[in-house]
């Protein structure tokens, strides 16, 4: 699986801090594990992770390789806050079989079984995610969510990874207006897909671009579609595309 760091959140005011920032409501970590994002002002992505509880503090379970950046960004907005950021030295331990003592289930989908932080190695069971993931449509850091995505877009609503009651966060005016005020006319969505095709493959119409095969398994897949140009006879490289029926 893709490695992960745990980072920690403490002090006084970590839960504020983090309540101003994030897409969803940091109230929620009393329900269990929560999903988030933080976006840039113009309400982009920049990176998505899970927050949990642990005593007084939160954690923070980002991709490494967003990892040192997130820090940073967190750093420069808490100013005089009460708020320290570093790594907490745990991991993350997960599967989709029977849930260990500490265990929190992930909140994006059922289907995804449960995480856990503890100082062993980072592990799973050896669960298939990509093909969880291509069959439920969830996006994964770095390949469908990348510095051009927008949540909404990327199916955050059905993930459990925005609230749209918390009040004020970095980008949520721009999320707001997507919600409230337009018709998404692009976004993630499950295709068929008959034959190979690389992640990144541009999917065509004919002479038209529609948008852009990411992961799949199985023969599934997660596209970024416009969904004014899909039709019939697409095709990403070699392979055929159809669009499933939501």
């Amino acid at each position: 699986m893709a490695s992960r760091r745990i980072l920690r959140i403490g002090g006084r005011d970590a839960a504020d801090f983090l309540q101003g920032l994030v897409t969803n409501d940091i109230r929620r970590l009393d329900d269990g594990l929560v999903y988030a994002a933080i976006l840039t002002p113009q309400g982009k992505y920049l990176a998505d992770f899970f927050l949990a509880r642990a005593g007084d503090d939160i954690l923070l379970d980002v991709a490494e390789p967003l990892a040192d950046g997130l820090a940073r960004r967190l750093a420069m907005y808490k100013l005089r806050a009460d708020v320290t950021i570093g790594d907490s030295g745990l991991q993350v331990q997960r599967g989709t079989g029977p849930a260990p003592d500490g265990a929190l289930a992930d909140p994006r989908h059922p289907a995804l079984g449960w995480r856990a932080y503890t100082e062993a190695p980072e592990a799973d069971d050896g669960s298939d995610w990509t093909a969880l993931r291509v069959a439920h449509c969830i996006p994964e850091t770095g390949i469908e969510l990348t510095p051009d995505s927008y949540i909404l877009e990327a199916g955050f609503e059905r993930l459990n990874g925005v609230d749209f009651r918390k009040g004020c966060y970095v980008g949520q005016e721009v999320t707001a207006r997507m919600k409230h005020k337009t018709e998404l006319r692009k976004g993630l969505a499950t295709v068929q897909v008959d034959g190979q095709a690389e992640p990144g493959t541009e999917i065509r119409a004919g002479d038209k671009p529609v948008g852009t095969l990411f992961s799949s398994a199985g023969g599934q897949g997660i596209a970024y579609l416009r969904f004014d140009r899909v039709q019939p006879g697409m095709q990403a490289g070699a392979a055929g595309v159809t669009m499933e029926q939501a």
